[in-house]
């Protein structure tokens, strides 16, 4: 980490005042946000190979087509969204007012709150900042960003390319560890946006609090999968595969356990060994293979292991990849529920199968815990899908599939509980981060008037607003 380049703490406040004049002094129209979002994209795109270089040396290594897929094709096409629909929601929405308040008429303005800050995390480290920042922008406000020091050249990647398309006093970067970022979660932001763990998320909630300031939290949790009886194998540990190993499972969605019928366990496990082996055992394929971002990091992940071997769980590498914090993909059968692997999210190639009799068994088992980011049902049979989701409640949803609702422009994105709290991603986001702003529009001549004492002169009438 460069140190060197760290924001002081006495800045933050500072600089937050600046954004703040700045906005209140000009709020941006329609015409600043969309020129703003195709200035950004306009300068984004040329720079995909760049931004995905930069994220393997932080990483140390890092596929490069994920970065590109995860780091610039989402953001590319979340600001497309966003521009494609700006002017449709910004536009006032008339409401009815009610034929007691006759004849005045009501509407509901969006309007921006401010200063919005974002506070993103080393994992998809672009696309976590990126996308709520245009989201705010698309609200009209200004953001003062604060990255994560995981990724530190990716950090200086961000910081030149908002100051070539924004001017400092309507989107700032902050850089800098864990007192940085604690004193920039205790700023009084109009709106903040948090992604990261649950743990911090409930410091960054506590930071925030003295100023009553609103919060999206994206934590993360243990994501579920389950394996109905009659869902082809292959077909299920192809995705599952592309959801968990992708980035290394270094995501906050990803499957972090497997529920599979316990007749077809063992059948799961080969066909997702035949999976990875395809994937990552070939000539050159440890190119496509993400490290683990840090020693810390890696540390972590092979205590998991270690617990499982001291409890003589029976561990599966599905592959051998080579290279510094290359973890492999690796399976732990039935793990139970106090072993260190089931009882913190994951964050990593390690992946528990459990077994489970009878589907309303493996229900029971994740409706017992806390609500989590994202639920991945694999069912042929739409009675058994919704038999899942009307007794699981859970931040979002792929069916049969995995990872694939955070790319959807049009879903919110967001947890529930221990998971998180609020939602961004295309209307959503641009909701969160503006007020609703209601307006009622009184007419010359109301009937409004009348009601004043004597009150016996208009009992009538008050009696006929009771009907």
């Amino acid at each position: 980490m460069d140190t060197a380049s760290d924001t002081s703490v006495a800045e933050l406040p500072l600089t937050l005042s600046r954004l703040r004049a700045a906005w209140q002094a000009r709020q941006p129209d329609y015409a600043q946000r969309s020129d703003d979002l195709a200035r950004l994209r306009a300068a984004f795109k040329p720079r995909l190979d760049e931004m995905a270089r930069v994220i393997a040396t932080d990483f140390g290594h890092r596929s490069h087509h994920e970065s590109l897929l995860a780091d610039g094709m989402t953001v590319l096409a979340e600001l497309d969204h966003l521009r494609r629909h700006l002017r449709r929601w910004m536009t006032p929405r008339r409401v009815g007012a009610g034929w007691r308040l006759w004849p005045a008429r009501a509407e509901v303005r969006m309007a921006p709150v401010g200063v919005v800050g974002v506070i993103s995390p080393w994992n998809y480290p672009v696309n976590l900042a990126l996308i709520p920042l245009a989201t705010a922008i698309a609200a009209g406000n200004h953001v003062f960003l604060k990255p994560s020091e995981q990724t530190p050249h990716t950090t200086r990647f961000l910081r030149e390319l908002l100051a070539e398309v924004f001017p400092a006093e309507r989107v700032a970067v902050a850089c800098g560890g864990a007192e940085v970022g604690a004193a920039f979660a205790a700023l009084p932001f109009d709106h903040l946006v948090f992604t990261g763990s649950t743990a911090v998320g409930r410091k960054v909630m506590a930071a925030a609090a003295p100023n009553l300031t609103p919060l999206t939290l994206e934590l993360g949790g243990k994501s579920p999968a389950i394996v109905c009886d009659d869902f082809p194998l292959q077909q299920a540990a192809a995705r599952l595969a592309t959801g968990k190993w992708f980035n290394a499972g270094q995501t906050c969605i990803a499957p972090d356990y497997v529920l599979v019928d316990a007749a077809r366990r063992d059948a799961l496990v080969d066909a997702l060994r035949a999976e990875v082996q395809a994937r990552y055992a070939g000539a050159g394929a440890a190119a496509d293979y993400t490290r683990i971002v840090n020693d810390g990091q890696a540390a972590r992940l092979q205590g998991y292991l270690d617990d499982a071997a001291r409890r003589g769980l029976q561990t599966v590498r599905l592959a051998e990849v080579a290279g510094e914090r290359a973890m492999a993909p690796t399976l732990v059968l039935d793990p139970p529920d106090d072993a260190a692997v089931m009882q913190e999210e994951i964050f990593g190639p390690i992946l528990p199968i459990k077994s489970y009799r009878t589907l309303d068994e493996a229900i029971d088992f994740i409706v017992a815990r806390d609500r989590p980011l994202a639920l991945y049902p694999f069912s042929r049979d739409r009675a058994r899908i919704e038999r899942i989701l009307q007794r699981t409640l859970v931040g979002g949803v792929t069916v049969n599939d995995t990872l694939l609702h955070f790319a959807t422009s049009a879903l919110p994105f967001g947890g529930i509980g221990a998971s998180g709290m609020g939602a961004y991603h295309g209307r959503a986001g641009f909701e969160a981060m503006s007020k609703a702003l209601p307006i009622l529009w009184q007419s010359r001549r109301a009937a409004s008037d009348l009601l004043k004492p004597p009150y016996a002169k208009v009992d009538r009438f008050i009696r006929l607003l009771l009907r």
